[in-house]
């Protein structure tokens, strides 16, 4: 599940403006995963790096509640490749 999280504009927009961007932070997702996983994100893992294995477990405990859209999503991300 590690490709498959976001680069969420949603919890970006949660961090400190004082917080420098880690550049060797992998920026992972597209925009599908944006749109509709957005809200499953805040939900169910709020507060946690959509770029960290972390979200991923938080995304992988959680899969059964996911909506069906975001659940959809991810699976067309992986179909991808992760892209």
């Amino acid at each position: 599940m590690r490709s498959l999280i976001l680069a969420l504009g949603l919890t970006a927009a949660s961090v400190p403006a004082i917080a420098a961007p880690d550049a060797a932070a992998p920026k992972r997702g597209n925009q599908d995963l944006k749109t509709y996983c957005s809200g499953d994100a805040v939900t169910f893992c709020s507060g946690k790096d959509p770029h960290s294995a972390e979200m991923d477990a938080c995304f992988e405990k959680n899969t059964g509640q996911l909506s069906e859209n975001c659940r959809r999503a991810i699976k067309a991300y992986k179909a991808g490749g992760g892209k």
